[in-house]
């Protein structure tokens, strides 16, 4: 479900935009696609490592060799790049992480059972050449190197080189779990969009899942949420909240810089500094299209991101299947507006500890406090869910299990 384009694009992509006020209606019109909430979908990343030896080095022959038919286009020019059994396309992210997106579906056991499938066989493919899927939301033993060699991925790192080592650790050690969920109707846009993000400094807490890196720990409970909102804040850190979040998530894109530019040749580092919006107004050598617009919107790594559906990234990769815990408590929290109501009035007061939630998790009280209510809220309300009562039970006992692993350290 991720925008990834690494060539240029055919078709009415390719017509110019000439006027800001021209690119802000599209990008509010694409990304904002109204209608009831139905399906769920889930973006699961992980690290890999050698079985024998998770410090290991990475390399890409080998994974490719793993891989074989499903191996990414960014991996092997001339991959048959297959679905995996379920539907799910297979993705590699720049430092070897492989990714999974499944196809959205109207019931959360439907997407358990497809995923459950899927990654049941990607780990069967990995365990053949000797490699294991990581259970931790950052590489926990080894230093971030960048495995694909794509113009795209050459830009960014060139980019972010001079904001400090975040934006290679973000783009080579991380791995995240992102649900996409329907926009919604357009009366409830606006409380949606706040419960999303104000949701986000209790559930990153909740499910913080990497305190280790270089074979330490380093006394933050999500290093890898850490790296991300330290990797340029410009593009990573969260948008605001307001009552027309289409019009401001539009504003942001076209005032977000640049962050590479699509032409031919092995070189698309962009200059620095120049926005979208600069380039409409001739900063580089030809007017934007409409690809390369859609292109701009895959290089922003805001905690929630909107594509037509909203993205909600600021989760850290779970191990084995807990990743179906994460997911089905954000969509019983966004199931009613009387839950999203609940939401917005319970996490509002935490709304700006984003930093707090990853280095403290659920140590701080107030965090804890409202991680504490919204599970609460959402376990109420996994009747809406869609789960089998078996995967409801296994949801719940994870949870408390983890609520209560808190108190007894408290």
């Amino acid at each position: 479900m991720t925008i990834m384009r690494d060539a240029p694009i055919d078709g009415p992509e390719f017509r110019p935009l000439r006027e800001r006020v021209e690119a802000e209606a599209y990008v509010a019109s694409v990304c904002f696609k109204h209608g009831p909430p139905r399906l769920t979908g889930v973006e699961l990343e992980w690290t890999v490592h050698h079985v024998n030896d998770p410090s290991r080095q990475l390399t890409a022959d080998l994974l490719v060799k793993a891989l074989d038919q499903h191996t990414p286009r960014t991996l092997r020019d001339d991959s048959p790049h297959l679905p995996l059994p379920g539907g799910s396309p297979l993705s590699a992210e720049p430092g070897g992480q492989v990714e999974i997106s499944a196809q959205p579906k109207e019931s959360l056991t439907a997407l358990h059972a497809t995923v459950t499938a899927d990654t049941g066989h990607l780990a069967d493919l990995l365990a053949a050449q000797g490699l294991e899927l990581g259970s931790s939301a950052i590489d926990p033993y080894r230093t971030p190197r960048r495995m694909l060699d794509t113009p795209r991925y050459a830009a960014m790192e060139q980019a972010f080189q001079p904001l400090g080592t975040d934006g290679i650790t973000m783009m080579c050690s991380t791995a995240g779990f992102q649900l996409c969920v329907d926009v919604g109707e357009r009366q409830d846009l606006a409380a949606r969009w706040a419960a999303v993000h104000l949701l986000g400094p209790p559930l990153a807490a909740l499910f913080a899942n990497s305190p280790w890196m270089l074979g330490r720990t380093t006394g933050w409970a999500s290093n890898r949420l850490r790296a991300v909102l330290g990797t340029d804040p410009t593009r990573t850190y969260p948008s605001r909240i307001d009552d027309d979040p289409a019009a401001g998530w539009a504003r942001r894109v076209l005032d977000t810089p640049l962050l590479c530019v699509r032409r031919e040749g092995r070189c698309w580092e962009a200059p620095r500094g120049v926005t979208f919006a600069d380039w409409i107004n001739g900063a580089l050598d030809r007017a934007p299209t409409v690809g390369d617009l859609e292109y701009h919107l895959s290089t922003l790594f805001p905690p929630v991101r909107a594509q037509g559906y909203l993205e909600i990234r600021y989760i850290d990769a779970q191990q084995g299947d807990n990743w179906l815990s994460p997911a089905a408590l954000l969509v019983a929290l966004l199931a009613t507006p009387a839950q999203v109501d609940a939401v917005i009035d319970v996490c509002t007061p935490v709304a700006d500890r984003w930093l707090k939630a990853a280095r403290d998790g659920l140590g701080d009280p107030a965090i804890a406090k409202a991680a504490t209510r919204v599970a609460e809220i959402g376990l109420a309300g996994l009747g809406a869910t869609g789960l089998s009562a078996g995967l409801a039970d296994q949801v719940t006992g994870d949870i408390e299990r983890r609520l209560r692993e808190k108190r007894d350290q408290v």
